[in-house]
């Protein structure tokens, strides 16, 4: 009985925690650059004052994501990128680190700073910053070009480049805010990655999310059937101990 009640909330818990990532994953279906989180769990024996042989609980974590290419769409706008193969963009979180993103439809502020959902794309230099009005383009090495309002196409100029990085992708790390950091330094913050040379992008397009609707629905419909099941075990085992006990009773 003991292990039949284990099981069946251990395996309720996971149920829940499984269908908290499927359904983050499924809202983000049409996030441009998203990449799918995965979902594991593992058996841990029971600690503390509840420890014996027959109690087993699980742990569920979200190992990494999948790295897999999501659609691309040409859109057409000077302002959208989509990084090709491996490439990743590097952009300024909110705490000041550099932390890197699929994500490629950017945006320009009232100061002319290029933005990526609100925070700043980080060329060699740092920040990228354009003259105001001007037209811009942004060629396959991420080099951000302009001309300046009311001039003609040769007064095209370099405002900066893009810093584009191919890291093992196993070593990212997703953070609470959707970005992407690298291994930890000796201080023990996220460090920044080498630029790559080689890096390229396509300019006029953007990288959908990775996220396939069907699979996560059918996989909302699966967790949401073993939550049930599961609950069915824990009912069966209560109707099973008022059993023993009203036997138990008769027998006293």
């Amino acid at each position: 009985m003991d292990r039949m009640l284990y099981t069946a909330m251990s395996g309720a818990k996971n149920a829940m925690d499984q269908q908290s990532v499927v359904t983050n994953n499924l809202s983000n279906v049409t996030t441009t650059g998203f990449r799918a989180q995965l979902q594991a769990a593992r058996s841990v024996p029971v600690q503390g004052d509840a420890l014996l042989a027959t109690r087993t609980s699980v742990v569920t974590t979200t190992p990494g994501s999948d790295f897999s290419q999501g659609p691309v769409e040409f859109t057409g706008r000077a302002l959208d990128v989509a990084m090709q193969g491996g490439a990743w963009m590097a952009v300024l979180a909110d705490d000041g680190t550099e932390t890197y993103t699929k994500r490629g439809d950017l945006q320009l502020d009232s100061d002319g700073v290029l933005l990526n959902v609100g925070r700043p794309v980080m060329g060699d230099g740092g920040p990228i910053a354009v003259p105001q009005g001007a037209q811009l383009s942004i060629g396959a090495d991420g080099t951000v070009s302009a001309i300046p309002a009311g001039e003609g196409p040769e007064a095209l100029v370099e405002v900066g480049r893009i810093k584009l990085v191919t890291p093992d992708e196993q070593v990212l790390t997703r953070g609470d805010d959707g970005l992407f950091r690298g291994p930890l330094n000796e201080e023990g913050a996220p460090g920044a990655l080498p630029g790559d040379e080689n890096a390229r992008l396509v300019s006029g397009a953007l990288e959908g999310s990775n996220v396939s609707a069907v699979d996560a629905m059918v996989s909302m419909i699966d967790v949401a059937r073993r939550y049930d099941m599961q609950m069915k075990m824990l009912s069966t085992a209560d109707e099973n101990a008022q059993r023993a006990n009203s036997i138990l009773s008769i027998q006293g």
